[in-house]
């Protein structure tokens, strides 16, 4: 999907049908071990690998996608450690893997995967029932 990035889901207010062809399913492979990392790779390639096996679109990967990203963090540590110069075709290389491995929030938007992070309550949702709780209470409401 080209284009801006999507709003959220839950953000969005549809008045026709999804635009695009039908999702189509296959089954998965066994669910793939993950690689170690190569503790010679540049620390941020390092961080970024080690930063993927926790996130939670790693559970969608599969050995290919676990594969590409060790060839990604390869490429990503060889560009960062180059002792000549910088290759701008190389980091655009690797932004593009990087995006099909859907790391960034607006790749996986658009790929239509929203990860949901269990939290408390909305914080503004929280402000608003304290303040009506003061409320409460400075008119003689008490605990109600």
């Amino acid at each position: 999907m080209s284009g801006p990035v999507p709003k959220r889901s839950d953000q969005r207010v549809r008045r026709n049908t999804p635009e695009g062809p039908a999702v189509v399913k296959a089954p998965a492979g066994e669910s793939p071990g993950i690689p170690q990392a190569d503790p010679d790779w540049h620390p941020i390639a390092l961080r970024w690998y080690e930063a993927l096996t926790t996130s939670g679109q790693a559970q969608f990967y599969e050995a290919s996608d676990w594969a590409t990203a060790q060839y990604v963090a390869e490429a990503m540590s060889r560009n960062l450690a180059a002792e000549k110069r910088f290759s701008a075709q190389l980091f655009q290389a690797v932004m593009s893997a990087m995006t099909d491995l859907l790391t960034t929030e607006g790749a996986r938007r658009r790929a239509r995967v929203e990860l949901e992070r269990e939290t408390g309550p909305d914080p503004a949702e929280a402000a608003t029932l304290t303040l009506m709780d003061s409320y409460r209470k400075a008119a003689g409401g008490g605990d109600a």
